[in-house]
């Protein structure tokens, strides 16, 4: 089984249309996003997080059950759904603003995490919630940091600027954290955010020599690279999509990712470092692939196993 741990919120979101300001009500969050993936792929997925006892709380523990993600571990709470709202460039790109404080995702705390321990994999992913959120953050870190055994941990920084104050301060605490984790998967958008003095590839073999057995780049519609413990660093190319938006588009990568580990059988701590090039080739053109599928439909919308072979 593979744990997804991290917020789950609604984005409100530019509706299609003639007008602009009209947005509607998406349900999303990155981790929430990569376990819906990981469900639609058919994998073994349970959601580790603060879920609502609202209406939108409501929609998003139904929408996870219906993609058969186990909710076993989920935190139910009285505080208000955490919200997102969405800001579309003139190409499609997404920037978000976020209602946190006191809100579902941000109460998660040392105590509502248990239970991962028996999972083949676990998954978190940032984004509204950072490491600097109170208390979630010092909860994830705890995670990220803390012993384990065979259990394979996975990260995604997932930087979004306007939640994070001191960006350098962030950055090197991330590096730190990074130490502690088995496989990272980074867009280089978020590599120049942390690192503006350094090329994404400097950092990714930084990260990969310090600790993790791989450090996944994702470059949007150039594909991606993985930098391994090794040194070595395998590419792969984008695939040509007409693009409806690309909301969850590095989400579903994600999950791609981890459900082409999962068939490969190197889900653990140790056997991800014997995936040889012919391996991460072929799991990073899954990955990408998914990707590229979910960029031609609007909003979070990651496909399903059958639609690999389409």
């Amino acid at each position: 089984m593979i744990v997804v741990v991290g917020e789950a919120l609604v984005d409100l979101a530019p509706a299609r249309g003639d007008d602009p300001d009209v947005l509607r009500p998406l349900l999303g969050g990155s981790p929430y996003n990569v376990a819906v993936g990981l469900g639609r792929l058919g994998t073994d997925t349970a959601y580790l997080g603060g879920l609502s006892r609202d209406a939108f709380g409501r929609k998003l523990a139904q929408r996870l059950e219906d993609e058969h993600v186990s909710l076993h571990l989920v935190h139910r709470t009285d505080a208000p759904t955490t919200l997102a709202v969405v800001h579309l460039d003139d190409q499609a790109r997404a920037s978000y603003g976020f209602y946190l404080n006191g809100t579902s995702a941000a109460e998660l705390s040392a105590d509502h995490l248990d239970g991962w321990q028996r999972a083949d994999a676990v998954h978190v992913s940032l984004g509204a919630v950072t490491l600097e959120t109170d208390p979630a953050g010092a909860a994830l870190v705890g995670l990220l940091t803390g012993e384990r055994d065979d259990t394979l941990l996975s990260l995604d920084p997932n930087v979004r600027p306007s939640v994070i104050g001191d960006l350098g301060r962030y950055a090197a605490r991330l590096d730190e954290v990074v130490r502690h984790t088995d496989l990272v998967k980074v867009s280089d958008e978020d590599l120049a955010v942390l690192h503006p003095d350094r090329g994404h590839g400097e950092v990714a073999r930084r990260w990969a020599q310090a600790g993790p057995a791989a450090v996944v780049v994702t470059r949007g519609p150039d594909g991606a690279e993985v930098h391994l413990a090794s040194g070595e660093v395998v590419e792969v190319p984008g695939e040509a999509v007409e693009v409806a938006d690309t909301v969850g588009a590095g989400d579903a990568f994600t999950s791609g990712l981890l459900y082409a580990l999962d068939r490969a059988g190197t889900l653990s701590r140790h056997r991800i470092r014997d995936l040889d090039v012919a391996g991460w080739r072929a799991a990073l053109q899954v990955a990408v692939r998914v990707a590229a599928i979910t960029c031609t439909r609007v909003g979070a919308d990651p496909p399903h196993a059958d639609e690999l072979q389409a």
